[in-house]
């Protein structure tokens, strides 16, 4: 986040910068925190993960590669299948396929 920003504000230009993709937020998927979930950049810089998870929908832009990004594409749930992605990642998208009601909390 940028000082003045709100978090809405945060994951729009944050989505814009590293897709190339406007977007408006929709909902509230899910606050996600695992201790486990502990990522090491390639600069040495190391970081417990959590997430703050929103519903969104693309209104605009071009999806494109960042100097924040090596990749950017849509996917299909079946072809995640067998991409390595963490357990935690794997739990908020299990939760958007079955269109919980409620924000998961956890």
């Amino acid at each position: 986040m940028e000082i003045g920003e709100t978090l809405e504000e945060c994951v729009i230009r944050e989505t814009r910068e590293e897709t190339g993709l406007d977007i408006e937020i929709t909902g509230l998927l899910g606050i996600y925190t695992d201790p486990r979930h502990v990522i090491e950049y390639s600069d040495g810089e190391v970081r417990q993960e959590f997430a703050v998870t929103y519903y969104g929908r693309v209104t605009g832009g071009q999806i494109e590669v960042s100097d924040e990004s090596t990749a950017v594409r849509f996917i299909s749930f079946t072809e995640l299948a067998h991409l390595p992605v963490h357990d935690t990642v794997r739990l908020r998208l299990q939760h958007h396929a079955e269109r919980r009601s409620q924000p998961y909390l956890g």
